[in-house]
């Protein structure tokens, strides 16, 4: 179990302008440091699901990677080992090993899975460069995917990011290899085809920059809806929510963004949360970090069709922020040595109301 006193020591520097969080951070470790309850108890309690994204490398070969992981979280979410060039490295064949072994991993300590993800414009398999596809030939290779890995963790996988970052910034739709040869319908052809390999699933479109209102996130809202018009299986919308403390999201738009889902009768995950601090002084940015999390894990928990927070990987150790942008970072709930950051307490303050 944790050690909370370690928090209270390694983190009483923060800055007296940030008494706020600090108090309530306070109040948290002091009432549950006589009874080590962890995030996953907390969740359980109040039914919601907490989780975190998978690699398969630490999961294989770091003892305390998978005591974390098991003890701390109740979904989970494979990071790389779903994505279509992950999985078919030649045409026609399949490797699921490691995908197999992370879903092993969640049965064995009664997790849940969410699929990650099944259409995407990156990641594709390398048979994919320098070929020209019929649009027939397209459809078919992407119904056959859909078929092979959906059917294959029926009754293992809970649900699924069917569609992936389909929409640019502006609203438009994005090119890709998808959307040049088969057409925007590629989108309601995934949904349909991913029931049809499990009807049990929930289905779900995925994005980033999105959870504010404006140009990419109603672009978002008039697909689902009419996707929801036609009867097409989609369950609901997941937020990524890679944010930051220099641009944290807008709370009140995201929580009116969530509402007007719910109008559609559509559920809403937290997807793939991370809080940039910018290798900032990290007593202070620990706090502006803190803060986001407890404000977007409160607004997910107040919506009737909000019950989801997942983080975009267990440890800051294992973030894709600092090797994306070149740039050391701190982006999530672990730090590099598995302790807990003032913003894994400021989520299980809300968890536990």
């Amino acid at each position: 179990m944790l050690v909370l006193s370690i928090f209270v020591y390694k983190y009483q520097g923060i800055s007296q302008e940030k008494s706020t969080i600090n108090e309530e951070v306070d109040y948290l470790v002091n009432a549950r440091s006589s009874t080590n309850v962890t995030l996953r108890q907390l969740a359980q309690k109040s039914q919601m699901k907490i989780g975190t994204s998978v690699l398969i490398e630490p999961l294989r070969k770091d003892a305390k990677y998978r005591e974390v992981l098991a003890r701390e979280f109740n979904t989970l979410t494979p990071e790389n080992a779903m994505k279509f060039g992950k999985l078919s490295q030649e045409r026609g064949n399949y490797n699921f090993a490691d995908a197999d072994d992370i879903v092993a991993f969640a049965q064995d300590h009664q997790m849940q899975v969410h699929g990650h993800t099944l259409v995407w414009y990156r990641n594709l398999p390398n048979w994919f460069k320098d070929r020209q596809f019929s649009r027939q030939e397209l459809m078919d290779i992407l119904q056959k995917h859909i078929y092979t890995v959906v059917g294959r963790y029926q009754g293992k996988v809970n649900s699924w990011d069917v569609v992936n970052e389909a929409v640019n910034k502006d609203g438009s739709f994005r090119d890709s290899i998808w959307l040049k040869t088969i057409g925007s319908e590629y989108i309601e052809m995934a949904f349909r085809w991913a029931h049809e390999a499990n009807p049990n699933a929930r289905l779900f479109y995925n994005d980033f920059e999105a959870e504010d209102l404006g140009k990419k996130s109603d672009t978002i809202y008039n697909l689902v809806k009419e996707l929801r018009r036609k009867n097409v299986p989609i369950h609901g919308v997941g937020f990524q929510m890679h944010t930051s403390i220099k641009k944290p999201p807008n709370y009140a738009e995201v929580a009116a963004n969530i509402r007007r889902l719910n109008e559609l009768k559509l559920e809403v995950k937290i997807t793939e949360m991370d809080v940039k601090i910018h290798n900032q002084p990290v007593a202070v940015t620990l706090a502006e970090q803190a803060k986001v999390y407890e404000n977007i894990t409160r607004i997910c928990l107040a919506a009737p069709n909000c019950n989801t927070l997942t983080t975009w990987g267990l440890s800051d150790r294992f973030s894709w922020i600092p090797i994306f942008y070149k740039s050391p970072d701190a982006p999530l709930l672990f730090d590099q040595n598995y302790q807990p950051k003032p913003a894994y307490y400021a989520v299980a303050k809300i968890v536990a109301r």
